[in-house]
C-alpha cells in the first residue's frame, strides 16, 4: 500500500463496509470480472487479493489488472503467479481484447511484475489522486498486453 495510500493502512470499518460490499458486488451481479482472495495453498492463511475488472469509462473487454499482497510475502513471485494466472483467464475465459494495469513510476517491483506477466510499458502519465504520496511527481505508467501479444507469447516454444 506504500504506493497507493502512503503505506496507511485501510481502516477495518472502511473494509469491511465500504470495500467488501462493493467488490461482492461483482459477484451478485453475475460478473465474469472481479476480485479474488490469495491465500497460502499449505495454511489457509490470506495473503492478500487481485482484482481484473474495466474502470467505470474502460470498454468491458478492457479490464485493469490490480493486486496488493502482504508485505511479508513480498518477493515470492505472487504478484507475477496470480497476474499471469488472471490474464490467461481474461483471454481464454472472458473475451478480453486488452488488459492493463497501472503503478506509481517509481514503484520498480510492480512493474517489473507487470512485465514479467508478459505485459509491455504503454505510456507515462500523471494521474490526479485525492492525496499526495511520496513519489507522485514523477507519475504513473501504465503496462498492457493485448489478445494477439498473449497468443503470440503462447506460441512462442521460446517462451
Amino acid at each position: 500500500m506504500r504506493y497507493i495510500n502512503g503505506g496507511r493502512p485501510t481502516p477495518r470499518e472502511v473494509l469491511r463496509d465500504e470495500h467488501l460490499p462493493a467488490w461482492l458486488r461483482w459477484y451478485d451481479r453475475g460478473e465474469a470480472w472481479g476480485f479474488w482472495a490469495a491465500v497460502d495453498r499449505e495454511t489457509g492463511a490470506f495473503l492478500g487479493w487481485f482484482h481484473l475488472r474495466p474502470g467505470p469509462d474502460d470498454p468491458h473487454d478492457e479490464p485493469e489488472l490490480g493486486y496488493r499482497l502482504r508485505r511479508e510475502v513480498w518477493g515470492r513471485g505472487l504478484a507475477t503467479e496470480g497476474s499471469r494466472a488472471l490474464i490467461d483467464q481474461a483471454f481464454e475465459e472472458f473475451g478480453a481484447r486488452r488488459v492493463y494495469a497501472t503503478t506509481m513510476a517509481i514503484n520498480l517491483g510492480s512493474s517489473r511484475v507487470m512485465e514479467k506477466a508478459g505485459m509491455r510499458f504503454v505510456r507515462l502519465f500523471h494521474g490526479e489522486w485525492p492525496e499526495p504520496i511520496p513519489g507522485d511527481e514523477h507519475g504513473d505508467v501504465e503496462y498492457a498486453t493485448t489478445r494477439e501479444q498473449w497468443q503470440a507469447r503462447r506460441d512462442d516454444p521460446a517462451g
